[in-house]
């Protein structure tokens, strides 16, 4: 049973990777980069793993991405298996604060250069919460590069707003008195950046995996000098 509590959660597995896995990942995406160049997952990108009902892939960037990111959806087999092992042995940990989770998506790599950034928004249970696998958190591991800025934030908020608050309807898979975020929880729509939030910033340890509920707002502040590096997958209930 999905409780609300674990989509609007916040959690961390400390020395998720080691120093050489992390030299090992970044060995390991710096190859496809070099082959097709990095504009073809940056600047040249139109596609996003991001969407918005009724925008485009492009519109959606936008409004997530302003300035742009690198971002991999398909990543070299090698770094799938190094990740997919520290989640493996991770997973007691996750399960303590996340016990709805049984498995996971792929692994999607992004890379952030100066200037660049993600506006605040909440990623959802999915397109359609009553369908499975059913997106409980995102987990995010950033590798040991030098940069400033940057930093991960959550914003949380007692407003009404985002929130389908019909509580009276058991919903199968779900705790009693679920309530979904509406679509649209980012900076596309009007509600959402007159609503009051308050951010809580922080930037955590090289080779940490941080754990962040589907429906809980969140984004990243723009780095300031050199680049993120990092890896993100979503968590699910099937």
């Amino acid at each position: 049973m999905i409780h609300i509590s674990e989509t609007l959660g916040i959690h961390t597995v400390e020395d998720f990777l080691s120093t050489y896995e992390m030299q090992e990942l970044a060995r390991l995406m710096d190859q496809p980069s070099s082959e097709l160049g990095r504009s073809h997952f940056g600047t040249d990108r139109r596609s996003t793993i991001h969407e918005i009902p009724g925008h485009t892939a492009a519109q959606a960037q936008a409004v997530y991405e302003p300035v742009g990111r690198i971002e991999m959806a398909d990543i070299p087999s090698e770094a799938t298996g190094l990740l997919d092992n520290a989640l493996r042995a991770a997973l007691p940990k996750i399960t303590r604060a996340l016990p709805s989770v049984t498995g996971h998506r792929p692994w999607i790599y992004l890379e952030y250069g100066p200037g660049q950034h993600v506006t605040p928004h909440a990623d959802g249970i999915a397109p359609d919460p009553l369908i499975s696998p059913r997106q409980v958190a995102a987990a995010t591991v950033t590798l040991d590069t030098t940069y400033t800025g940057g930093a991960f934030y959550v914003e949380t908020t007692g407003s009404d707003s985002a929130w389908t608050l019909d509580r009276t309807t058991a919903v199968v898979g779900y705790a009693p008195g679920m309530c979904f975020i509406h679509d649209g929880t980012d900076l596309s729509s009007s509600w959402f950046r007159s609503m009051t939030r308050t951010r809580w910033t922080t930037t955590p340890a090289p080779g940490t995996l941080t754990l962040f509920g589907s429906q809980l707002i969140h984004g990243t502040e723009p780095v300031r000098a050199g680049r993120v590096r990092k890896f993100l997958t979503l968590l699910i209930a099937e």
